[in-house]
């Protein structure tokens, strides 16, 4: 048998043929996310329980009833009359401790009760009434027209039109519906952007970053690495908050599971590529804190993750709509509660797109190792 050629024998020494480096570095930055149990936390614990808090602080409950505190000389008559509306919680009380409840919010309306053209209600006199209210709180207001509802009714009123009641509860209006798609879109904004911020930002002061430089890896491996490890996660992110809102509080998806997952992707590489331009300049993790929460504070404010931003002056809308949290909050809402297809949110997708690429492309431009 002939022996084997000098250049068989070199390549068969040669060592077996690594990973590629995207892989090796993607690898890397799961690594690190799961050794620290406070990223961890952050990421998976804390938007649990911040949804658990506000859910039962803001869940659905039976309507409360009006507080009505009665003064006056003709109190008793007036607290019969209005006792027979069970939606009313009356009490007579003292002039001085009833304006001290209304000042304080104790009692929603006062009514001051005296005798109609000097006649006793005993001697079949109805009283005069007069209602005292703070016309600046909505529930003040409120309970001024039911409480007079009430008394006009027990006196005998009787309403011209017929009327009945017929009570819904859609799918999908309570506080914790809204609330949910709001804390995915919010956690995928601070996981992506604090991870790979302070990831580079670290790694730049500890004098990494100038060593990989004078490795044959190539810059864009090094940036997507971030974003593909960020991706990793991201199903784990969704599914847990997703899935506590739907076994606590019965929160559902009315849309495809697959669009919601496309959402998620499309914010998830969004706030990867703009987390990874925020980090391409500062030297220290200070720098790179205070440029992240510049970037950030305004979509924690403005776009609409724990109320409608539609609560804002119309003039400024459309800027609120072109903030990337505006928009992903839009497209999961539209997708977990209206049931829309991708089609029917391609505006909001469009806009992730454009500015995580964008992102990303400037990162690669100015990015430094040192």
């Amino acid at each position: 048998m002939s022996e084997p050629s000098p250049v068989a024998a070199i390549r068969s020494a040669r060592p077996t043929e690594r990973p590629h480096p995207l892989v090796e570095l993607t690898r890397v930055r799961v690594l690190e996310f799961v050794r620290e149990p406070e990223a961890v936390f952050w990421v998976f614990l804390f938007p649990v329980l911040l949804a658990f808090a506000l859910g039962i602080a803001f869940r659905n409950k039976p309507a409360e009833q009006v507080r009505v505190a009665v003064v006056g000389p003709a109190a008793a008559a007036v607290t019969g009359l209005l006792r027979g509306d069970p939606s009313l919680a009356v009490e007579v009380l003292g002039a001085d401790a009833a304006a001290r409840a209304l000042q304080k919010g104790k009692v929603d309306v006062v009514v001051e009760a005296a005798p109609a053209t000097g006649a006793l209600p005993a001697d079949g006199g109805l009283p005069a009434v007069t209602y005292r209210f703070d016309p600046a709180r909505a529930e003040s207001r409120a309970g001024r027209m039911a409480a007079d509802a009430a008394l006009q009714r027990a006196a005998g009123r009787i309403d011209p039109v017929a009327t009945g009641e017929k009570r819904v509860t859609e799918v999908g209006s309570r506080y914790i519906d809204f609330l949910i798609p709001g804390l995915v879109g919010l956690n995928l904004m601070g996981s992506g952007m604090w991870s790979v911020g302070f990831a580079v930002a670290t790694a730049r002061t500890r004098k990494l970053l100038k060593r990989f430089a004078a490795t044959p890896m190539h810059r864009s491996h090094y940036l997507a690495s971030f974003a593909l490890s960020r991706l990793a996660f991201l199903v784990l992110e969704v599914v847990a908050i997703v899935g506590f809102g739907w076994a606590i509080f019965g929160v559902r998806v009315r849309g495809s599971l697959l669009d919601l997952a496309v959402v998620s992707l499309a914010g998830a590489a969004c706030f990867a590529g703009i987390g990874l331009l925020v980090a391409a300049r500062p030297r220290t993790i200070e720098a790179v804190s205070g440029w992240m929460n510049l970037v950030m504070l305004p979509m924690w404010l403005l776009s609409g993750s724990f109320f409608s931003y539609e609560r804002f002056p119309e003039a400024v809308q459309p800027a609120i709509r072109a903030l990337p949290l505006t928009a992903l909050n839009d497209a999961l809402r539209a997708v977990m509660l209206d049931g829309a297809p991708l089609s029917g949110a391609w505006v909001e997708l469009a806009v992730l797109v454009v500015l995580g690429v964008v992102s990303f492309v400037i990162c690669l431009r100015i990015f430094r190792w040192q």
